[in-house]
């Protein structure tokens, strides 16, 4: 028969392999949750760069709708600065057409009366020109 000790040996034994098994368990079973939570971790900063590249690319886009925001703003201000010098003109034309009447009666009619030859020109030796002499005798 077997003796106590062996018996108690035997089974201290069996009680350290079940331990060492439940250890090993453990072990495994903290590795499977190790590599879950990098592949966890990993998927996030995929996740992470994708936003920082859709922000950098929203970041673009405002810049250029911010650009195109102040070209028309500048194509406003042109716009009306043109309406107004038109409108100006448009004015000053209407303010003329109302002027000119009044204008038209203040001018003296013209005269009938004959109109008088132009005076003579003298040239440099004190001789009157533009008129012609007969200087066949």
């Amino acid at each position: 028969m077997a003796s106590v000790s062996s018996i108690s040996g035997a089974s201290q034994y069996g009680l350290q392999q079940l331990q060492l098994q439940q250890a090993q368990r453990n072990a495994e079973q903290a590795e499977q949750a190790a590599r879950a939570l990098k592949a966890q971790a990993s998927n996030a900063q995929r996740v992470a760069e994708r936003a920082k590249e859709d922000a950098r690319s929203l970041a673009v886009q405002s810049d250029q709708a911010d650009s195109r925001a102040g070209q028309a703003r500048q194509g406003l201000a042109a716009l009306r600065s043109a309406d107004n010098s038109a409108t100006q003109v448009s004015r000053t034309v209407a303010q003329a057409q109302v002027a000119q009447p009044a204008a038209a009666q203040s001018v003296a009619a013209p005269t009938t009366a004959a109109s008088s030859p132009p005076a003579p020109t003298i040239n440099s030796r004190g001789q009157v020109t533009g008129t012609t002499i007969n200087t066949t005798a």
